[in-house]
């Protein structure tokens, strides 16, 4: 996760397609990532990267089809939000005050899946 300093504002990545997903890796993600589609998903490997406990990292999810597909490690809090067809599948911790990523998921069909490794 790239952090931008304190006297910058929070960047934000975007990743727009029209038909097919993105897969994205933690080491080249700033704090706020917007990805967008017609139609694919997102699959987002946060597990190689060291959020700071008490920091938040935050993914917004746009599209017709398409899911989420988020892996981290066993002690990262999973918040997710939004409006979709398709349930969430997290069996994570609910620990506070840890690392939290935040997925906000809208769209029309489409789940958001978290994977612990």
């Amino acid at each position: 996760m790239t952090k931008s300093d304190g006297t910058d504002p929070q960047k934000t990545d975007v990743k727009v397609s029209l038909i097919g997903g993105h897969r994205l890796k933690g080491e080249t993600l700033h704090e706020r990532t917007l990805t967008a589609s017609l139609i694919g998903g997102a699959d987002v490997d946060l597990t190689d990267i060291d959020i700071p406990d008490g920091a938040e990292l935050r993914i917004t999810k746009l599209s017709l089809i398409g899911g989420v597909s988020l892996k981290v490690r066993p002690d990262v809090v999973v918040e997710v939000h939004g409006i979709r067809l398709g349930g969430v599948k997290d069996d994570g911790p609910t620990r506070s005050g840890g690392p939290t990523v935040r997925v906000d998921a809208w769209g029309l069909l489409g789940g958001v899946t978290v994977t612990r490794q």
